[in-house]
């Protein structure tokens, strides 16, 4: 295996790991905060993802350029953190007393929900959404080759990642957040509206999940089994991280990029098998993750 050999495989696990961030990010965030594991964060990934696709078809279909993709990724997460503040008055603020199995169902009720949405609406058939004009060739590095798009994906997952960790480590807001977190009853004893700040949260993570589809739009063939791929890698790098870790989440995302990508490369035979394998041996190592904090009976 020569030099360029490796930092090919080491560029196709970064963009892995940022693809997949991206859409983990709001799933860290929401379980963070309200402490509930949404199934069907990955069906509005999916709704941000054909939202982006029915705006591109109505700008003409064609490949646009890089600044109005960024505006139609935009206006995606903005229409699903929309459908996020529906979401939150019907169903989340209900499920902050219940047991965490009543939870699961609901939230994947929600899934099919979005699943039968999409069917309805979208049809059955593969759509696609054409990668934006400035983003349409690839980067040399000697024998290297780097898809333009492929590194936009990893400056949008590097820029994610910082914006997150920045508000939720050096602002006010994302102190009142964590006060909340870690203790929601004595937060309204200090005065903080602990129901606004939920709320908040939701509707930032449904926006999250719809800029990511939106984002990722032109990397996708569109179809209702989009969320159900997206949604096994996401839970992946939030189990492996640490429930509720920003910074756990990217960590993981690397490392389970580069397991994916160089598995891919020795054993092209049985693809995906070394995810599970990294997945099952963190939980038998570490089960709260790589920077979650051990439950004390």
């Amino acid at each position: 295996m020569t030099l360029a050999d490796l930092a090919l495989i080491m560029f196709n696990g970064m963009s892995w790991a940022a693809a997949t961030f991206l859409v983990a990010a709001g799933l860290t965030l929401i379980f963070g905060i309200l402490h509930i594991l949404n199934f069907a964060h990955g069906g509005f990934f999916m709704i941000g993802a054909y939202i982006a696709f029915t705006l591109m078809q109505l700008l003409g279909g064609g490949a646009v350029p890089l600044w109005l993709y960024m505006v139609v990724a935009l206006a995606s997460g903005m229409a699903v953190a929309a459908l996020g503040v529906a979401a939150d008055f019907a169903i989340f603020r209900r499920l902050r007393d219940v047991e965490d199995a009543y939870v699961l169902i609901a939230t994947y009720a929600l899934l099919l929900v979005c699943d039968g949405a999409v069917k309805l609406i979208w049809g059955l058939n593969f759509m696609s959404v054409p990668t934006p004009a400035e983003l349409g060739g690839a980067l040399f590095l000697g024998d290297m080759i780097m898809p333009e798009f492929a590194i936009f994906v990893i400056v949008c997952g590097i820029l994610t990642f910082i914006g997150l960790d920045v508000l939720m480590e050096r602002t006010s807001f994302g102190k009142l957040i964590r006060a909340v977190a870690m203790d929601s009853w004595m937060a309204t004893l200090l005065g903080i509206n602990v129901g606004r700040l939920r709320m908040v949260t939701v509707v930032t993570a449904f926006g999250l999940a719809g800029l990511a589809g939106g984002l990722l739009a032109a990397n996708q063939s569109l179809s209702p089994s989009l969320a159900g791929v997206f949604l096994l890698q996401a839970f992946g790098v939030i189990i492996v991280g640490g429930m509720g870790s920003i910074r756990g989440a990217a960590i993981a995302a690397v490392m389970l990029g580069m397991i994916e990508s160089f598995g891919t490369v020795f054993v092209p035979d049985y693809p995906g098998i070394f995810f599970f394998i990294a997945l099952a041996a963190v939980l038998l190592i570490r089960p709260q993750g790589l920077m979650g904090k051990a439950q004390v009976a």
